[in-house]
């Protein structure tokens, strides 16, 4: 069941995809909504699951909490190494698409392992996950492509990529017939990945959408990428 739940994800990120490279005239409007699309995630799915499963305290931190904030911190460092080796065209480094799209690769891994490890607890519980995955898959491909795209990768790169990351939930849910993986070691990594995520939308993806149409447009998309995840979390309750 959980591998047929997979494949669900595996269209609608192939779909957010499709749809992130469909609308390139409007690219302003594109970023704006994947920023929101991105910390939506990050701050209304990620943070809250990882504080709930890495709950263990670090001198008085969350450990969930202090991953995410490491998670921020690293994506900053990882970016300004790139950087600092040599710039492409326009001030992008390819490098550092290629390693934010790979990231959401593995953290599309994760959705399937953990469409796996629900079912594992009992049916209702797998449902409720998977509804919460298949749906913000579409986040996840629009996102891969957008991020491997924005920093000038070629197409078949960026297509490369998002294919990897349809996959991904389909390996990772198949996966979990062989093993699962402890409660709070997935919650260390959803804190980690979620700083990740939160770096890329507020200095790389909506500082670019705003640069060149600063305008309400692209603002309202920014909040309608954040109020979708919002609605898709609520659902899931």
């Amino acid at each position: 069941m959980a591998v047929f739940v997979a494949l669900g994800a595996f269209a609608m990120t192939l779909f957010g995809g499709w749809t992130a490279q469909r609308v390139t005239d409007r690219r302003h409007l594109v970023l704006g909504l994947a920023g929101g699309l991105m910390l939506g995630v990050a701050g209304l799915d990620l943070l809250p699951e990882a504080l709930q499963a890495a709950s263990g305290g670090v001198f008085g931190v969350p450990q969930g909490l202090l991953l995410f904030v490491g998670g921020f911190l690293a994506a900053h460092v990882v970016e300004r190494l790139l950087a600092v080796r040599g710039r492409a065209a326009h001030g992008r480094v390819p490098q550092v698409g290629l390693t934010a799209a790979a990231a959401m690769v593995g953290h599309s891994l994760m959705d399937g392992i953990a469409i796996g490890a629900a079912f594992q607890v009992s049916g209702g519980m797998g449902a409720t996950v998977a509804l919460a995955v298949v749906t913000h898959d579409f986040a996840d491909g629009f996102n891969t492509y957008t991020l491997a795209s924005l920093y000038g990768n070629s197409r078949a790169k960026s297509l490369t990529l998002l294919v990897a990351a349809a996959l991904a939930p389909v390996a990772g849910a198949t996966s979990t017939l062989l093993f699962t993986i402890p409660e709070e070691l997935l919650g260390s990594y959803l804190g980690f990945f979620g700083g990740v995520l939160l770096y890329l939308a507020a200095a790389e993806i909506l500082p670019e959408a705003h640069h060149d149409h600063p305008g309400r447009s692209t603002l309202m998309c920014t909040a309608v990428g954040v109020g979708f995840i919002w609605l898709v979390v609520g659902l899931a309750e």
